[in-house]
């Protein structure tokens, strides 16, 4: 029922080869094949989780409307062209749903990547059997026939009509003219609905192609964070040039607000170790994560405005620090005094260094997000790109205390992994399990912290922060050292478990883990642009001005807590 796609999904799809296909393979040319033509599958089987409550037990109760997660697929229709990469899209129907369960609505992804995605189907368990209700027609909403396209036959996007007080959970996708059955589908009582948003871009117009300007795009809950109740479908929605076609697409909602399909601590524990990232550093870093009890131990101090002659010393648990709050620039932590040991804290301690897990509910409990921070004590100075020359950022970019994180995102139906977020300066990225490195051959997922500014990537090479011309250089590489975050972690906090974990004092200081730099930003350009030919200086300096207080490293960060994505979903 929740499995990876499998040889079905495969055959299915060699069943169905388009004209232009056809008359390739005549002529001895067969197509390259696209990735969507391959299913993912995580390097390692899942392992056997605890028992207890209803964590990865197939089924999620909404307050009588129960669903489960479906990735076993036939294909339908399909385009090689537009899309991401210009390689197309395929729309799919679910197969193999359970007995009792049915289709929300068809499913589509891009062909740019291995087929990775699910859909959820839903049963009525209400005393009166009307939480779902089939629709009483259909609305062609869109037909590639005039298309000027490569594609796999024809395909037909339906709207179905809900009757009233329900709304279409999803479209349709067919390969005839002909409107589907009413049984295909079911529509959902209007109080098990939620609002949403566009989230990704699937389909739309690529080079010289004519698709009547439409746009497909993959839906989320518009409202998302531990105390958020919308539940995606996996299905999507088509826009025209942007705008709707006269409807909306919506969510499932979680009407009874439980989170009994969460994992409890024992679970918890045994999803660390079975995706606890390795992370690896640049082969030329000099400021390694450290514990937070070490950074205080080794002596970081506690200043406070107007008394900045007397600093204090910090305990290793962080207990004296002033609680509550908000970040008003009163406190603040820096590095020790003494020259010798700041230089020494500043490089952190690597062999100790222990990471710190957030647990929160995500999308009305159907998936566990779980968030890992790494601290460390200095940020580096940067690098600038201006067109073919580095230049070495000089003060600019440093800063004490940095947070860094990843966000491991889990479903509730059966401990998969889904997706990764790595944290990149004041935003990141999400990456589907599907475009993840993997250590070896586990489950465990791989990131590189870039050189001295620590952002987390996928992947090595070098990532520009601006354009490709001029930008802040993020090297990132597989040096010598790395940390495994499942050997040393500590669960800092888990909501919806209320008193399960204790929260440690430091994570409730809401100030700033390091002081405002001061520096002449005006002088530090002028000693840049010492490095540079004449046409040259005027681009740095205006790039440089652009940059934001973060990236600059004028100010020291506030704590995990203090960002606005604890409670709510990562920025991307």
């Amino acid at each position: 029922m929740t499995s990876s796609s499998s040889s079905s999904s495969s055959s299915s799809m060699g069943n169905r080869i388009g004209v232009l296909e056809r008359i390739s393979i005549f002529f001895g040319r067969k197509p390259k094949p696209l990735p969507i033509e391959t299913s993912f599958e995580l390097p390692s089987p899942l392992p056997t989780w605890p028992e207890g409550g209803g964590f990865a037990t197939g089924i999620i109760d909404l307050g009588g409307l129960e669903v489960c997660q479906v990735s076993t697929f036939a294909k339908i229709w399909s385009t090689r062209q537009g899309g991401p990469e210009d390689m197309g899209a395929t729309f799919f129907e679910p197969t193999s749903i359970p007995d009792g369960f049915s289709m929300l609505g068809s499913y589509c992804q891009p062909n740019n990547k291995p087929l990775s995605g699910w859909i959820l189907a839903a049963r009525d368990v209400t005393d009166d059997c009307d939480a779902l209700k089939p629709p009483t027609d259909y609305t062609l909403v869109w037909t590639s026939e005039s298309s000027r396209i490569k594609q796999d036959g024809t395909g037909y996007i339906w709207l179905p009509t809900p009757p009233d007080g329900y709304k279409a959970m999803g479209l349709v996708v067919t390969s005839t003219p002909d409107k589907p059955d009413l049984e295909t589908v079911r529509c959902a009582r209007i109080e098990y609905t939620d609002s949403t948003e566009n989230q990704a871009w699937i389909w739309g117009p690529g080079k010289d192609v004519n698709t009547d300007g439409i746009n497909v795009y993959s839906l989320r809950p518009k409202d998302r964070g531990i105390r958020a109740m919308g539940v995606p479908t996996g299905t999507f929605v088509v826009r025209n040039n942007g705008d709707g076609l006269g409807f909306d697409i919506p969510c499932l909602k979680n009407i009874n607000g439980s989170h009994s399909s969460m994992p409890d601590p024992d679970q918890i524990n045994a999803l660390i170790q079975a995706y606890s990232p390795v992370v690896y550093f640049h082969r030329d870093e000099q400021y390694f994560p450290s514990s937070v009890s070490w950074f205080f131990e080794n002596g970081a101090l506690l200043y406070k405005k107007g008394e900045e002659s007397s600093p204090v010393e910090i305990l290793p648990t962080g207990s004296k620090l002033p609680q509550g709050g908000s970040n008003d620039d009163e406190y603040w932590i820096d590095l020790p005094r003494d020259e010798a040991a700041r230089d020494r804290v500043k490089r952190g301690e690597l062999a100790t260094a222990e990471a710190y897990v957030h647990v929160k509910a995500m999308f009305g409990g159907t998936f566990t997000d779980i968030a890992v921070w790494i601290f460390y004590p200095f940020n580096g100075p940067g690098k600038a790109k201006v067109e073919f020359i580095d230049v070495p950022l000089g003060r600019i970019g440093e800063h004490v205390g940095d947070w860094e994180h990843v966000t491991l995102r889990i479903s509730n139906f059966n401990g998969e992994m889904k997706s990764m977020y790595l944290s990149q300066h004041s935003k990141g990225e999400w990456v589907d399990a599907s475009e993840i490195e993997f250590f070896a051959a586990t489950n465990k997922p791989v990131a590189y912290s870039a050189l001295h500014g620590h952002p987390m990537y996928r992947k090595p090479g070098v990532v520009m922060q601006g354009s490709k011309n001029v930008g802040i250089r993020n090297d990132s590489g597989k040096g010598k050292d790395s940390m495994d975050i499942g050997a040393r972690f500590v669960v800092v906090s888990a909501e919806y478990l209320a008193a399960a974990y204790e929260e440690p004092a430091w994570l409730n200081y809401a100030r700033k883990w390091g002081p405002k730099i001061s520096y002449n930003r005006e002088e530090e350009i002028r000693k840049l642009e010492k490095l540079l030919p004449g046409r040259l200086k005027g681009v740095l300096e205006r790039f440089v001005k652009s940059l934001p207080k973060e990236v600059l490293g004028e100010e020291g960060p506030v704590g995990p807590k203090g960002k606005d994505f604890w409670y709510g979903d990562e920025r991307s």
